[in-house]
């Protein structure tokens, strides 16, 4: 594993029993909770996934970075199967402990412990900022390689653009070197790694908490006030 990769799974393995704690921390100042975050994305992916594949598709997706699994209660009636890939075991130890019947595994944070073509669906949420930049492009790479043709990804990041997102990040301790990108770059990764329709939306520029606010959120999805966003891209 790579040594930049290696201290990043050493400290998460620190955060695998208080990874919310920190994140609630962080973002105390919003009166928000993790939990809201990790419900507007739940459902973002829902959303996104039926308009890709239709409402009623029985498929495979997989977690990239996927931590101690905090979406996949809520993700995991939506999929015939569900897998999680993460560099930190402690944090994989603890998903498995949490939720029965999803496939995770530990990963050297370069290679995908998957075939060819295994997914319909990749996935990853506030992961690549994390990732050593040098290891950006084979992070999109590896992502399409695993999908089948047709098939989707979806990576959600943190806006830097946006001041109360750098306040989070800023301090939240297990961001201290992460290297936020924007959402071009993420766009160029993906198109450079042979991804097609690559297309990026800033989401949470209002919190987001149903249907109807998630419709209120997309009229500024093509403005930079977001605290994140996602980028979606075709294999």
């Amino acid at each position: 594993m790579d040594p930049q990769q290696a201290q990043t799974a050493k400290t998460f393995d620190g955060y695998k029993d208080s990874y919310s704690d920190a994140v609630d921390a962080a973002v105390a100042f919003t009166g928000l909770k993790t939990d809201f975050f990790t419900r507007v994305k739940a459902d973002y992916i829902g959303d996104l996934v039926a308009t890709h594949f239709g409402p009623a598709a029985q498929l495979s997706a997989l977690d990239v970075g996927c931590g101690v699994g905090n979406y996949h209660a809520l993700l995991k009636p939506r999929f015939r199967q569900l897998s999680g890939v993460d560099v930190s075991s402690a944090c994989v130890d603890t998903a498995r402990e949490r939720n029965a019947g999803v496939d995770y595994k530990v990963y050297d944070g370069s290679a995908l412990p998957y075939a060819d073509a295994t997914f319909d669906l990749a996935f990853t949420i506030c992961v690549m900022h994390h990732v050593p930049p040098v290891q950006w492009p084979t992070f999109a790479q590896e992502m399409r390689r695993v999908l089948k043709p047709g098939g989707l990804a979806l990576v959600f990041e943190h806006n830097p653009r946006n001041p109360l997102t750098m306040r989070a990040v800023n301090t939240c301790p297990f961001d201290e070197d992460a290297v936020l990108l924007r959402s071009e770059q993420t766009e160029k990764l993906y198109r450079d790694a042979g991804f097609s329709a690559v297309r990026s939306s800033f989401i949470l520029s209002v919190p987001a908490a149903n249907g109807f606010l998630r419709g209120v959120d997309r009229l500024f999805s093509g403005l930079p006030f977001g605290a994140q966003y996602y980028v979606a891209a075709t294999a």
